[in-house]
């Protein structure tokens, strides 16, 4: 059984990031009044909520704030049904260096968003893993019930949260389900993600500069995503699961380079940066999604071939490319 979502009020954390502006977008296509928490910076930016359509912004209602704050948490959660928590610090490369921002905004700001949760009495809490809980895959493809690794200190942030988000299922009841999306691409994400970083010194030159070419990952479209967040938001009788989210395909950093450089025309040649290299121990060298719970359960598919989602980020890229630094690999 399903829910229709007109008029639902839901929370959005992390509606400014790139996942969470395209879920804001199609909540409120689907009807759905939507809040969304952006973190506070003196700027007024709303990230990338910059770039939803006008139309679609303006029936947005913006609350900032930052997930260390309980308070801020706690009054942004206030009348709302749902919550989709996004709101997270990201960047890899980033969390060898300051881990312990990590750890205090996705272990510390997730226990904020759960308790509040449970306080306010919300009919579901959707919290959002990532696959590199998983770290190197031990088998493949990578169902729910593979060993979680903690590779890097982002990894073991969102091991903590997920882990938080369990205990309070099981400790005190709340209604909360796990997605765990795999690597997930499209139009408004940072060029610290690979596909970004490729397409944007490709648009910019013949030379791609990266970091270890032979990882292979599971890459699914933005949109296919965001149908999953809205079903694992919608589905009765899930409360307490995790559920995977990804293609099942898995290609290597080194052949998307081939396949972005046939989409536009060009033969380019790769440098490998050691300074982009994470630590060997700590390099995932393996993912492929087995999201068969997904498809039994939420009866969700991913719909967008690798190559059809590439041309989609590819166009957006090209219309956008003053916001992106070229040649840079943004932390």
């Amino acid at each position: 059984m399903t829910r229709s979502w007109s008029g639902t009020p839901v929370l959005v954390t992390g509606a400014g990031g790139f996942i969470g502006s395209h879920l804001s977008e199609r909540l409120v296509r689907e009807g759905a009044r939507v809040r969304a928490f952006v973190r506070y910076n003196s700027r007024g930016d709303e990230g990338q909520l910059d770039h939803v359509p006008a139309e679609v912004r303006a029936e947005i209602e913006v609350v900032m704030g930052d997930l260390k704050d309980p308070e801020a948490v706690r009054r942004a959660l206030r009348g709302r049904e749902v919550v989709f928590h996004l709101g997270a610090v990201v960047a890899i490369p980033y969390s060898y260096l300051s881990p312990l921002d990590f750890i205090q905004t996705n272990v510390l700001g997730t226990a904020h968003v759960l308790a509040a949760s449970l306080d306010a009495g919300v009919r579901r809490v959707v919290h959002t893993s990532t696959s590199e809980v998983y770290g190197t895959a031990r088998y493949v493809p990578i169902d729910e019930g593979h060993p979680l690794q903690g590779q890097s200190p982002y990894a073991a942030s969102k091991i903590a949260a997920d882990a938080l988000a369990e205990s309070f299922y099981r400790a005190f009841g709340l209604p909360v389900v796990t997605i765990r999306p795999f690597n997930t691409f499209g139009p408004r994400q940072s060029a610290r993600a690979v596909i970004p970083a490729i397409i944007v010194q490709a648009l910019s030159g013949e030379v791609v500069r990266l970091g270890a070419l032979h990882p292979s990952r599971d890459f699914t479209y933005v949109e296919d995503i965001v149908d999953g967040f809205l079903r694992v938001g919608e589905v009765e009788g899930i409360t307490g699961r995790v559920f995977n989210m990804g293609s099942g395909r898995e290609t290597t950093v080194e052949d998307l380079v081939g396949i972005i450089g046939q989409h536009l025309g060009k033969t380019l040649s790769i440098q490998v940066e050691t300074q982009r290299l994470r630590p060997p121990a700590s390099e995932v060298e393996r993912l492929r999604a087995d999201a068969s719970r997904a498809h039994q359960v939420l009866d969700w598919w991913p719909r967008t071939p690798l190559e059809d989602g590439l041309a989609a980020t590819i166009e957006w890229l090209q219309g956008h490319l003053d916001l992106y630094r070229p040649g840079a690999y943004a932390i």
